[in-house]
Order: structure tokens, then sequence, then C-alpha cells
């Protein structure tokens, strides 16, 4: 799978938006380490979840 992220990117999750904008810690794997504005730090499987890459003006 390929991950088109890499850290300091800002990213949301289209199924959560409550969460906020985040930004992308680190990426191990298919795992990618995001600080949300609203919820603080997830891991997530980008298996399971798609992140929704932004600008860094849009948010």
């Amino acid at each position: 799978m390929l991950i088109d992220f890499e850290p300091g990117d800002y990213v949301i999750n289209p199924a959560n938006k409550d969460w906020g904008v985040g930004q992308v810690q680190s990426i191990i794997n298919n795992k990618v380490t995001v600080n949300f504005e609203n919820c603080g730090k997830k891991v997530i499987n980008v298996e399971n979840l798609n992140l929704e890459k932004i600008n860094n003006n849009e948010n």
C-alpha cells in the first residue's frame, strides 16, 4: 500500500470531522500517528481508515 503522507502534512479524518485538523507525526508501516486539534494523538491504520490530506492554509 502506498502512503501519500509524510511528517508535517495536515490531514482530516472524513469519517470523524469533529476531530479537527491533524498533523502527521510519524509513519511506521501502515500506521500513521496524527496529532488532531480536538482529540489529541491518534495512531491510525491506513488500511482501515482513510485520511484526507489538506493544504496548511485550509485549516
